[in-house]
């Protein structure tokens, strides 16, 4: 049986666009359950291994609004021992001022970090290192993975050598988008040339299948009873 993964979607916070990237990139291994800001029953994560943030257009500070419901949830969900999946608005969210998930990690916007090769957030094509191969990955105003490297596992950083995608334990960030389709880079004239032919949907299901660990969730949710939601 494939794992589960509950993906949140909020058009456009955390966009269908990159929630349907990411499905298509995981389908082949993962099985999906979406949901809402809206109230989650208690026993919705009973059968999920991993929970998905996708990215989006919009601000973080709208955290707020969207995990009044079910912020304690999710925190619990990560606690017991369930995967968190977080890519641009997502790996934002797993930080301090929101989820507050990583230990000596922080996400901070890479476009004002010292000797970043580019200043403005709108769409590009960025250099990025991937397990040491070169990728020009698409980038939307996505965060940097800065703290304490000997509590994280870097797999790709940016041009200025600052973490783009790290794993944690049990949480996995990424500050581009591998999950990117098709239809996004013919949307910007200057994208087009850049397309990756689905090769970078191939680098998100192997950052996946690292971060998810058979059965550990499903094994520790029966030590801890459940608690009640935020209200």
């Amino acid at each position: 049986m494939k794992p589960v993964i509950a993906l949140f979607v909020h058009q456009p916070k955390c966009s269908i666009q990159s929630g349907n990237g990411i499905i298509k990139s995981l389908e082949s291994e993962y099985n999906f359950k979406i949901f809402t800001r809206h109230e989650l029953d208690d026993n919705f994560f009973d059968d999920v291994d991993m929970v998905a943030f996708p990215g989006g257009i919009g601000d973080a500070d709208s955290f707020d609004y969207l995990f009044k419901q079910n912020r304690n949830v999710i925190r619990e969900f990560v606690e017991k021992g369930g995967a968190y999946l977080g890519i641009c608005m997502g790996a934002y969210w797993a930080g301090k001022d929101y989820f507050d998930i990583l230990d000596g990690v922080e996400a901070v916007q890479y476009i004002r970090q010292p000797n970043t090769d580019t200043r403005r957030p709108h769409a590009k094509a960025i250099d990025v290192t991937w397990e040491n191969k070169p990728e020009k990955m698409f980038f939307y105003d996505g965060c940097a993975l800065v703290g304490d490297e000997t509590k994280f596992e870097v797999v790709a950083t940016y041009a200025n050598n600052d973490p783009m995608a790290i794993i944690q334990e049990r949480i996995g960030l990424i500050g581009c988008h591998p999950e990117s389709e098709y239809n996004w880079y013919q949307s910007y004239s200057w994208m087009k040339k850049h397309w990756h032919n689905n090769d970078h949907h191939e680098l998100l299901l192997n950052f996946v299948n690292r971060l998810y660990k058979p059965n550990l969730h499903r094994l520790m949710q029966f030590s801890y009873p459940h608690h009640p939601q935020m209200r």
